[in-house]
C-alpha cells in the first residue's frame, strides 16, 4: 500500500512548501489538495511542486460541473504542473445522471488531458464497477475499512468484466492526531454527513455512529494502526485534519507517515 498526504485546497503557499518537502523525506509517494468553490486544487498542488520534485501530485476531486476539461487542462498550463506527475480525480457533483455523465465524459478528458492519469470519485457500486473498468483509477471517500474492501471488490469486478487489469484504489482516510483528535474528526464528518443526498445516503449505509468514519488517535502508535486496517486500498491518503500551521500540519505528517 502506498501512502499520499492531503490537503484541503487553498493552503498558504507558505505552508505548503515546506509540508510538501518535509512530506518527501518522510516517505509519503504522493501529495493531494480537495477542490472546491473557494479554492483551487490544482493551484495548491502548484505550490507542493517544486518543495517535492520527485513525488507524485493529485486533486481529488474535480467536480465536472464546475470545471470544463479543457479549462482543466488550460489551467494545467498555466502552472506549469508536469502532466505526467499528476492524478486528476474528478466526479459528477450536482449533475443529472451522475453515472451516464461519468460514462459520456471519459472521451473528452481523455482528449482535452493527454498524459494525465484519471481517476473516478466514487462512493457507489455502479461507480465504483465504472471506474474500474473504464478510468485509470477509482477514489473512494468517507469510507470504514469494512467498505474500502467492499468498494475494491467492486472495482475490480467491473475491470473483470471490461477485461481489463484492475486500476489502483486511492482513499482519503480523514485523520486526526493528539488529545482533541475525536473531536476533530466529529467536526469534520458532521459537516459531509449533511452536505448533500449523495452523502446522506453514503452514510446511511454505512451506518456507523458520528465521528467514526476515519481515525482519531492519541498518538502516532495509534494512527499507525488504525490506518494500518485500510489495507483494501492502494493508495492510503492521509487527509490531515489539523489547524493550517506548518508546526501542527508537519506533526500530523510525521505522526501518519508510512
Amino acid at each position: 500500500m502506498s501512502r499520499g498526504f492531503g490537503v484541503a485546497a487553498g493552503l498558504d503557499p507558505a505552508i505548503a512548501g515546506p509540508l510538501a518537502g518535509r512530506c518527501a523525506e518522510l516517505g509519503y509517494d504522493s501529495l493531494w489538495s480537495n477542490d472546491h468553490p473557494a479554492a483551487s486544487g490544482l493551484e495548491t498542488l502548484a505550490a507542493f511542486a517544486e518543495s517535492a520534485p520527485g513525488t507524485e501530485l493529485g486533486v481529488a476531486v474535480m467536480a465536472l460541473d464546475r470545471h470544463r476539461p479543457v479549462e482543466i487542462a488550460a489551467k494545467i498550463d498555466e502552472l506549469g504542473l508536469d502532466r505526467e506527475r499528476l492524478w486528476i480525480g474528478v466526479g459528477a457533483g450536482f449533475s443529472e445522471r451522475p453515472l451516464s455523465r461519468m460514462r459520456e465524459a471519459l472521451p473528452e478528458l481523455r482528449e482535452a488531458l493527454p498524459g494525465v492519469r484519471l481517476i473516478l470519485a466514487a462512493m457507489g457500486p455502479k461507480m465504483s464497477a465504472l471506474g474500474g473498468a473504464s478510468y485509470d483509477g477509482v477514489f473512494t471517500n468517507w469510507m470504514t475499512p469494512d467498505a474500502a474492501a467492499t468498494a475494491r471488490e467492486r472495482v475490480h469486478a467491473g475491470a473483470s468484466e471490461a477485461g481489463r487489469e484492475p486500476p489502483p484504489v486511492f482513499g482519503y482516510v480523514r485523520t486526526a492526531v493528539g488529545a482533541d483528535a475525536a473531536e476533530r474528526l466529529t467536526k469534520e464528518e458532521s459537516f459531509y454527513r449533511d452536505l448533500h443526498d449523495g452523502y446522506r445516503n453514503h452514510f446511511a449505509r454505512l451506518g456507523e455512529p458520528l465521528g467514526s468514519v476515519g481515525v482519531a488517535a492519541a498518538d502516532r502508535d495509534e494512527a499507525q494502526r488504525e490506518l494500518g486496517r485500510f489495507d483494501a486500498l492502494d493508495v492510503l491518503v492521509v487527509r490531515g485534519l489539523a489547524s493550517a500551521s506548518i508546526e501542527a500540519m508537519t506533526a500530523l505528517a510525521e505522526a501518519a507517515a508510512p
